[in-house]
């Protein structure tokens, strides 16, 4: 299975994307959504869970006339999360998930509770297993956590539910929030991009709210949320983000008694009703601001929760490692490669005999990427449609041929979309700039070229014709064709079926790389 996304530029959005759903309060969708964040807060005790949410709805009940309201919770499953060799150990985040562990039966009281109260329901999963357990209990959202944005075998699995999505972005860089609002994008799944800082509490000065105003402006008609870490003290910064334009808003909470502390970033009830109050008497305000800074080490607070790559088997060396040899889980080492640098677009070969069990890394495997080079050739692609105005039907993947490969894209090589292929043939050709085609011929295949952009010089049986815009010329079986253009060219090719194991190449080289073609899905 391949897992990364290619990152793209800002494409147009279908309005449903506004049309969000919001089980509870239908008639009012333009309310902001109020998550209560209750993560590990439950304690691992389902009465003190229940008096939380008991407690909140008390709260939202004053303000269901202006804001719609969620409860979170946080689900990890131990069993797979947790590498073995450190169940039971008293690492930070190891300790508390363990001593917080809820049965499903008690699980089920907490999410009974929260619907009765008139609640939405919402998860954080941090494994595929826990996706499942999402979708068994019909949550109404899913929200992805800071550390997990470009974990991509897990975001594949989420995709899968086909369920509205939160995500938080603390530690992300602007590549990476691209990437998975691609990535959701070109599924047609609902998403929420929410701001957030992966601090942990956040101080005032390091907030950066003006990112809110950023993401609205990057990402038109997409929904931009605040997640907040700050003390919970702290009543203005909701009311700002609100005032950039915020619409969705998470909050951590919980309940301090003789037996549980809260953490300095959860608010109790008080603190709750006083920042639910600021948020009210703000609704009416509006200011603009731009200021998305980057904390320092954000990247190695959130590298504790990420899952490192481990082999489930011995690998000899030499040997390719391919998705089915790994599992994910936790602690990572700090130098082992974690899920969320697998990526679809490279390759890892490893260095020497490794042993099951063992974190890979740049010391035992070699990594082949060829994501910059894609990413690139889709750029270029997507900039010669754009500027020649041809369009490219939805759901058509983009096929690019690289005879001598990737790296020799820019000189040899073609890039096609496959419109239609039954008894008769559709196709449309791009020819970068200074790109060449190798010579090939079909023993079966007619074809006819229609230059729609550009200009080609196309050889047949070494006949050189020159061709402009709106020039035609057929191509019979048999004959040798190659072709190159200086500036740049778009072919629409009229042909017979086209059978993959009709093209034949006088390049013998070419015939036996079985490896010259990439197929890119999500390209625009």
């Amino acid at each position: 299975m391949l897992y990364h996304s290619i990152s793209e530029e800002s494409m147009p959005l279908n309005r449903d994307y506004l049309n969000i759903t919001q089980k509870n309060n239908k008639k009012s969708p333009d309310r902001e959504l109020i998550i209560f964040e209750m993560a590990n807060n439950h304690m691992g005790d389902v009465e003190h869970g229940i008096d939380i949410i008991n407690e909140l709805s008390k709260i939202k009940d004053k303000y269901t006339k202006y804001f719609n309201f969620a409860v979170k919770f946080q689900f990890r499953d131990l069993d797979t999360f947790i590498h073995s060799d450190f169940k039971g150990s008293n690492l930070k985040f190891i300790k508390r998930f363990e001593s917080t562990t809820l049965k499903n039966k008690e699980w089920k009281i907490l999410f009974d509770n929260v619907r009765k109260n008139n609640f939405q329901l919402l998860a954080t999963p941090f494994d595929e297993i826990s996706v499942n357990k999402i979708i068994k209990n019909s949550f109404d959202l899913i929200k992805i956590a800071s550390c997990s944005l470009t974990d991509w075998p897990l975001l594949e699995k989420i995709a899968s539910t086909k369920k509205e999505v939160i995500f938080s972005t603390a530690g992300s860089s602007i590549d990476e929030v691209d990437a998975v609002v691609s990535f959701f994008k070109n599924r047609n799944i609902p998403f929420t991009i929410m701001h957030c800082v992966g601090k942990y509490p956040t101080k005032d000065s390091q907030l950066n709210i003006g990112a809110i105003d950023f993401y609205k402006k990057r990402y038109p008609l997409i929904r931009v949320g605040f997640s907040t870490h700050e003390s919970p003290t702290n009543i203005s910064s909701a009311p700002i983000a609100l005032a950039m334009g915020a619409k969705v808003f998470e909050k951590h909470v919980g309940i301090e008694n003789k037996n549980y502390k809260l953490n300095d970033y959860s608010a109790n009830p008080k603190q709750i009703s006083d920042w639910l109050q600021g948020l009210k008497e703000a609704k009416l305000m509006i200011g603009n601001k731009e200021d998305r800074l980057k904390i320092k080490n954000e990247k190695k607070e959130l590298r504790g929760l990420q899952r490192g790559v481990f082999l489930k088997t011995d690998i000899e060396k030499g040997k390719k490692i391919n998705p089915s040899d790994l599992q994910f889980c936790i602690p990572s080492e700090s130098k082992g490669l974690v899920a969320n640098d697998i990526s679809k677009y490279s390759e890892y070969i490893s260095k020497y005999n490794i042993k099951k069990g063992t974190q890979l890394n740049l010391n035992n495997c070699n990594i082949i990427d060829n994501k910059k080079n894609i990413l690139l050739i889709v750029k270029k692609i997507r900039n010669l449609l754009k500027k020649s105005g041809v369009t490219i039907p939805n759901g058509i993947d983009l096929e690019i041929s690289h005879h001598y490969g990737i790296k020799k894209f820019a000189r040899f090589g073609i890039s096609m979309f496959n419109i239609v292929n039954y008894e008769y043939c559709k196709k449309i050709i791009v020819v970068l700039p200074k790109q060449k085609h190798p010579e090939q011929y079909h023993k079966v295949k007619k074809e006819t070229f229609h230059v729609i952009y550009g200009n080609l010089e196309l050889k047949l049986d070494g006949k050189l014709i020159k061709l402009n815009i709106s020039d035609i010329v057929t191509i019979d079986p048999g004959v040798r064709h190659e072709f190159y253009s200086k500036n740049g060219c778009i072919i629409e090719e009229l042909s017979s079926n086209h059978n993959i194991d009709d093209s034949f190449y006088t390049d013998k080289d070419i015939m036996k790389n079985n490896k010259r073609k990439t197929f890119v899905k999500f390209w625009r």
